[in-house]
């Protein structure tokens, strides 16, 4: 497994963020421009929470409110779990998995240096298991040659 480091590499590493002053209205419109399903929310250059599509949901839609008068301190989630860039991939994944979330901020020198989402973690798995097979297949013929 490759560390969170070269995932975020790979990917490209843009970090979208809000603020938690920000209306919830702007946050959900820039989700949807940046195609992504949550947010970290960054005061003062520091994580302060992370804002998803379901805290959208449960917190604004489900509970009547209006997300241009709601702020996104009033609905973020504020106990984050992250990881860091020298993080396997692979706990990434155990941590996703255990406490059923789909995204984990990068932080490094305290300070959030991107996002990883489970669609990452899991594209990357699929990525080395298509590779092992090929690995194995070519392997194979080789061997059935001689």
């Amino acid at each position: 497994m490759i560390s969170v480091g070269k995932l975020l590499e790979n990917k490209g590493g843009e970090l979208w963020s809000t603020h938690p002053d920000e209306s919830v209205f702007n946050t959900i419109k820039l989700m949807d421009e940046k195609s992504v399903g949550a947010l970290a929310v960054i005061d003062q250059g520091a994580l302060a929470g992370i804002i998803s599509e379901r805290d959208y949901a449960r917190k604004v839609i489900l509970k009547g409110r209006q997300s241009k008068e709601t702020r996104v301190k009033e609905i973020m989630t504020r106990q984050v779990y992250h990881t860091f860039p020298e993080q396997d991939v692979e706990a990434c994944l155990a941590v996703m998995t255990k406490y059923h979330i789909r995204h984990l901020p990068v932080i490094s020198d305290k300070k959030v240096i991107g996002m990883i989402s489970m669609g990452d973690v899991v594209k990357h798995i699929l990525v080395e298991q298509k590779q092992e097979i090929e690995h194995l297949e070519h392997y194979i013929s080789w061997e059935e040659s001689f």
